[in-house]
């Protein structure tokens, strides 16, 4: 990892991007992105893209892709006495929110605000559950409506923790948002990397940061359908199941630093699965395994159907502590499933369909 790419990597994590006002995150995204793609472009509700002409002009089109937005809150209602009332974007997990700072992303601009938490002392903790999200409210520091409107905050605005990353321990980073803004790096730095070969692959490679996944993978349906490319390589984070307390029999067995994990079943296409194994045997990529009985929970669910059908597969990320503000990674990882993207990239070949033969 260059110092560069650090920079961006860091800079990235820490821009608030949560579902449906994602730009912020996008126009970073893009500039970076800008440095070493033909082209960079965009859609109407904000999905970026970055491409890499192939060699052949009419060779196969791959699309890699991630998903640009985070987890959030958003403002549903403001008491009179000042208090910020909230409805969750994504799957925010209210159990640990109270007590967090976050940013609110108002008209004038961030305003800091705190999810209260009531002291230890006078709880009722005999009753205590998890608090449903209506129970939330963030506090500005505000005594009433009218100096919240001055603050430049309305019903409709979106919030996120106001966490960031720092690196820990050796070789891993953690923080908020990891999910799933690291892949956007890493589609990013594999464009970069294709980018600086001497020689063209086959492929066009079209280099995708979507919008919208936390809520359905919107954001992708509409870029699968617009770009209607020949594969698909998806890449999001997955559970790393290496911690205390987690069922393997359940989650199944993911190590962080074990390497990227390839998903088998439902959306994934047995070819594209396999190429993707050879590619890291053939470079030392070591990987893991995970089954899908329906669905992946990911991108890769909406993609694999669309248009006429698109070969498509999923590479993850072992991440600790998902939807949290202290999501782990291993900076390791994230280097092979950079060099595996890439890899798949410039294994693709003018006759490859990836097509089950009957």
């Amino acid at each position: 990892m260059t110092d560069a790419s650090r920079d961006f990597l860091f800079d990235l994590l820490s821009t608030p991007s949560p579902t449906g006002f994602e730009v912020r995150g996008q126009r970073k995204w893009a500039t970076y992105a800008r440095k070493f793609a033909d082209t960079v472009e965009s859609d109407a509700y904000g999905s970026a893209w970055a491409t890499i002409q192939g060699s052949a002009a009419d060779g196969p089109r791959l699309m890699l892709e991630a998903h640009a937005d985070e987890i959030g809150y958003m403002v549903k209602h403001i008491s009179s006495e000042g208090f910020i009332f909230v409805d969750r974007v994504g799957g925010s997990d209210v159990a640990t929110a109270r007590g967090r700072r976050v940013d609110i992303l108002g008209d004038n601009g961030t305003v800091r605000g705190i999810i209260g938490n009531i002291a230890i002392h006078i709880r009722d903790r005999e009753n205590e559950k998890v608090p449903k999200v209506h129970e939330l409210w963030i506090d500005i520091g505000a005594t009433s409506a009218k100096e919240v409107a001055a603050a430049g905050i309305r019903v409709g605005h979106p919030a996120v923790y106001a966490d960031t990353v720092e690196e820990i321990g050796r070789d891993k980073i953690m923080g908020r948002a990891l999910d799933n803004r690291i892949g956007g790096y890493i589609i990013a730095e594999v464009i970069a990397r294709l980018a600086a070969k001497k020689k063209r692959g086959v492929a066009t490679v079209l280099g995708v940061n979507a919008v919208q996944e936390e809520i359905g993978g919107h954001g992708a349906k509409m870029i699968a359908h617009r770009l209607q490319p020949d594969i698909a390589v998806v890449l999001d984070v997955t559970h790393a199941t290496d911690t205390p307390s987690v069922d393997h029999k359940k989650h199944g067995q993911v190590k962080l630093g074990g390497g990227p994990s390839l998903t088998h079943g439902s959306a994934n296409h047995p070819l594209v699965v396999e190429r993707l194994m050879d590619v890291a045997a053939k470079l030392k990529i070591p990987i893991q395994h995970e089954s899908s009985s329906r669905l992946t929970g990911t991108d890769t669910d909406v993609i694999f159907h669309s248009v006429g059908g698109i070969p498509s597969a999923l590479v993850s990320l072992p991440l600790r502590y998902m939807h949290s503000v202290v999501e782990m990674a291993d900076l390791n990882d994230v280097e092979n499933v950079i060099r595996l993207l890439t890899g798949f990239a410039e294994s693709v070949k003018a006759n490859d369909r990836f097509h089950v033969e009957i």
